[in-house]
């Protein structure tokens, strides 16, 4: 059986520590879905064509990688394309505490599911979308905090 692993957020826009995360997963699972999910209480920064051609270029040349988009639960996402794994990067004990909330509350509504937690690089930790939108809102340079390929 194929270890699927979802990795879900908004990568509006994906950062260098997402992409970071994605490749260090890699030798763990036999396929991860990069999962962007469509909130619709939300509008993106970025349009949703944008990252998923974003997502797409940074990941061209890897066959194991797969770019979705996803309304509703995630759970139900999962369990709907075969995943048993969702991969989550910690950066601090505040993401730690929240994202084991709803690892805990995932498990319960589908209890073959397991979140798989790892650790951003140290030299990602204060690197976030939400940050890296506010840069490119009042007209900075984002380049060095997303991946190449990335050009907003």
């Amino acid at each position: 059986m194929s270890k699927i692993a979802v990795f879900p957020g908004s990568f509006d826009p994906i950062t260098k520590g997402h992409e970071s995360v994605i490749r260090r997963a890699k030798p763990l699972f036999d396929t991860i879905i990069v999962a962007i999910g469509e909130n619709s209480k939300k509008n993106g920064y970025f349009p949703m064509e944008n990252r998923i051609g974003w997502i797409r270029t940074v990941f061209a040349d890897d066959p194991i990688i797969r770019i979705e988009t996803y309304a509703g639960l995630t759970v139900d996402y999962c369990r709907n394309v075969g995943a048993k794994y969702i991969l989550r990067g910690l950066r601090t004990a505040a993401d730690f505490e929240f994202e084991r909330s709803i690892g805990q509350m995932n498990k319960t509504m589908f209890p073959e599911l397991e979140t798989v937690f790892l650790l951003c690089a140290s030299e990602y930790a204060a690197l976030s979308s939400s940050i890296v939108r506010e840069i490119h809102r009042n007209g900075g340079d984002i380049s060095q905090f997303v991946p190449a390929g990335v050009d907003p």
